[in-house]
């Protein structure tokens, strides 16, 4: 064929975007761990290694405390309050049925205290200082699932980062420990003082409601002693930022060059504190059952306590059963919150509130694309958040249904319990020791699901994520 007479054959550059090109990308976890993460097949086994770990030890510290050498009679206790004080301490809740320094002996307080510092740290972080004391190597799939498990976006340095935050956690209950010393060497002996000294740091700092002082009345002896209150508020805040913040802050000492993340973590938890605070003591100022009795400082410093406690620590300086009506509410409002992701504190955490407020926020100026910091949030992000509240708030309605029936109690009581439950609080009316056998378990349940479900769920839902070929057609729905 002549030259001229050749078909001209144009090749066509095919661009990624092109339509004609698309071909289904896997995943990251497809790519690294096909037989783990299949998206189709139900969420990915990292969620049900968290649970069983967590149930696990749940049972283990249940099985030591039903040991008669456990409790202060030498008696076995009923089950139910092994199991109830075992799932309160693994998941840094700190309801009790009965009083730990009454209750428990020596041997059933370090049982306890060794729930609290798992349960603190998490399953897999626990689990990866055991690996890592025993000389294991720490192969690909517990680094996926140490990096999903503390909420780290890069799977690079999770084990160093593992090895940072025990460090972290060691100088700060150490720091904790010295600081309560102080004060407690002047009322207990020396050695009694130190082990109360140690309990109260790694409670406080585990965001945990378990305490040492006897007869259900936490640090309400210490309502006016401003080195016992702000020692257990600054363990309680520094442990409820997560250490995260808390690396970003060191690394980058300047509030412009922190994280959206870390922004978002300490802008929400600075408000929530001054506001609660603020609220708190002016619905309390003139109560004479809570702050009514005390100094201006010490109503003060009594009202910023009573804002830092229900961010999932249970520590109470005053009566909460004798607090008015709608600081119960404002109470509970600050126990759904919670803390931050990665931490030790429960609830719905400061992050997901935070995006929610920043979504509002946006939406309420008229911007197409929800912003925080000069920064656009990703819309699959809010989507979950959005997931994660409502789900909460219906399992909470659920129980609190369950216990309207099951049990003989106010409504504001039950209600503020299985809050304070689902949120790991610890904080209570005074009603947990009043629960039924079915009543407890329905806590234990709670506190339970609590601990693990947000986490489980927001794993869930970043395992199940696919990236669709196709959308449907867009149809609109009346609002409002």
């Amino acid at each position: 064929m002549p030259e001229k007479n050749k078909p001209i054959l144009r090749r066509r550059i095919v661009k990624p975007g092109d339509r004609m090109f698309r071909v289904p990308r896997p995943s990251q976890w497809q790519v690294l761990l096909p037989s783990i993460a299949r998206p189709r097949e139900g969420g990915g086994i990292s969620t049900l290694v968290i649970a069983y770990g967590f149930a696990a030890i749940i049972l283990i510290g249940t099985l030591l405390l039903m040991l008669p050498i456990a409790t202060t009679d030498g008696v076995s206790p009923h089950p139910t309050v092994a199991l109830f004080t075992s799932t309160s301490a693994v998941c840094v809740t700190g309801l009790q049925v009965v009083d730990t320094n009454d209750f428990w002996s020596p041997f059933g307080e370090i049982v306890i205290l060794a729930l609290i510092q798992i349960g603190g740290f998490g399953f897999m972080t626990t689990a990866t200082i055991i690996l890592l004391a025993l000389g294991r190597r720490i192969g690909l799939r517990e680094r996926l699932l140490i990096k999903e498990a503390m909420g780290v976006t890069q799977l690079g340095g999770v084990v160093r980062i593992v090895r940072q935050m025990m460090f972290f956690t060691l100088i700060a209950e150490v720091l904790g420990t010295a600081l309560f010393y102080l004060r407690l060497s002047t009322q207990f002996p020396h050695g009694q003082a130190l082990w109360k000294s140690v309990f109260q740091s790694v409670s406080a700092f585990n965001n945990c409601g378990f305490d040492l002082f006897g007869g259900f009345k936490s640090l309400s002896e210490y309502q006016s002693d401003p080195l016992v209150i702000l020692t257990t508020a600054g363990l309680i805040i520094l442990g409820g930022i997560s250490y995260m913040v808390v690396l970003d802050m060191l690394r980058h000492r300047s509030f412009t060059r922190f994280s959206l993340d870390s922004k978002m973590v300490l802008t929400t938890t600075f408000f929530l504190l001054a506001f609660g605070t603020l609220v708190i003591l002016l619905a309390e100022m003139n109560n004479p059952d809570t702050l009514g009795s005390l100094t201006l400082p010490q109503k003060i410093l009594n009202s910023f306590f009573h804002a830092v406690t229900p961010r999932t620590a249970g520590f109470a300086s005053l009566k909460i059963g004798s607090f008015a009506i709608y600081s119960l509410f404002f109470t509970m409002l600050l126990m759904f919150i919670g803390g931050a992701s990665g931490s030790t504190a429960g609830g719905i955490k400061v992050n997901t509130f935070g995006l929610l407020v920043a979504t509002i926020i946006s939406t309420l100026r008229g911007n197409e694309h929800p912003t925080a910091f000069q920064r656009a949030i990703n819309i699959e992000q809010i989507n979950r958040a959005l997931t994660l509240v409502i789900l909460s708030v219906v399992f909470i309605f659920t129980v609190v249904f369950c216990l309207t029936i099951i049990e003989n109690l106010d409504f504001i009581d039950l209600l503020f319990e299985t809050i304070s439950a689902f949120g790991t609080v610890g904080l209570s009316t005074g009603v947990t020791p009043l629960l039924s056998v079915a009543g407890r378990i329905l806590i234990i349940v709670t506190m339970f699901v609590g601990r693990i479900g947000p986490l489980t769920l927001i794993l869930s839902l970043t395992l199940r994520q696919q990236h669709s070929d196709y959308n449907f057609p867009r149809e609109a729905v009346r609002i409002g």
